[in-house]
């Protein structure tokens, strides 16, 4: 995990600083959308001209997970078809790395991380975005409750390490981490 964490790390790297970006222009953004509420054209033009007098790209942030997503499902095949690891004990309650958890704890956890993650984002300036932005990470986690345990602790480990890897470029880039909590 801690491999793929390095290979992917620049990538990463830069997805976070165009986050960090977004987060320190959306109160500009916020303002336009007020501004020009009446006039949508006159709005996106607007906004268009703030990202590329800051060099933003607003889907920045998503190229890492869709590169992470032939990892992601080529490892839940390996975890399906890996004879080795069929009743390999891991520690504590995970006696099959291959089986679901039978608690629940890890995906329990993994759905804390997701949120936590989410919190860290920059809200986007659209109410019902930003609502989808929360039930996203609830409805995948949803799935994760009957995933193998080994590709929750993945997913978990991930979102550990994506959490202190966003802390850290936040800071480096002079925007204090601050949780965007949902507003209903």
């Amino acid at each position: 995990m801690l491999l793929l964490k390095i290979a992917f790390y620049w990538l990463n790297a830069k997805a976070y600083a165009s986050m960090a970006k977004m987060k320190a222009i959306n109160p500009r953004i916020t303002q336009l959308r007020e501004r020009y509420a009446d006039n949508p054209a006159q709005m996106q033009q607007e906004m268009m001209r703030i990202y590329r007098e800051e060099k933003v790209n607003p889907m920045g942030g998503c190229l890492p997970m869709i590169v992470q997503i032939p990892v992601f499902i080529a490892l839940y095949w390996v975890l399906l078809s890996s004879v080795e690891m069929r009743g390999a004990p891991w520690m504590g309650w995970i006696h099959d790395l291959s089986a679901r958890d039978p608690y629940f704890i890890l995906p329990i956890l993994m759905t804390v991380t997701t949120l936590l993650q989410t919190a860290l984002n920059p809200q986007p300036p659209d109410p019902t975005q930003a609502k989808m932005m929360w039930f996203m990470p609830l409805m995948f986690s949803v799935m994760f409750f009957f995933f193998p345990s080994g590709l929750v602790l993945y997913w978990l480990t991930n979102n550990v390490l994506t959490i202190i890897q966003q802390w850290i470029i936040n800071r480096r880039m002079g925007v204090p981490p601050q949780f965007n909590l949902p507003k209903f």
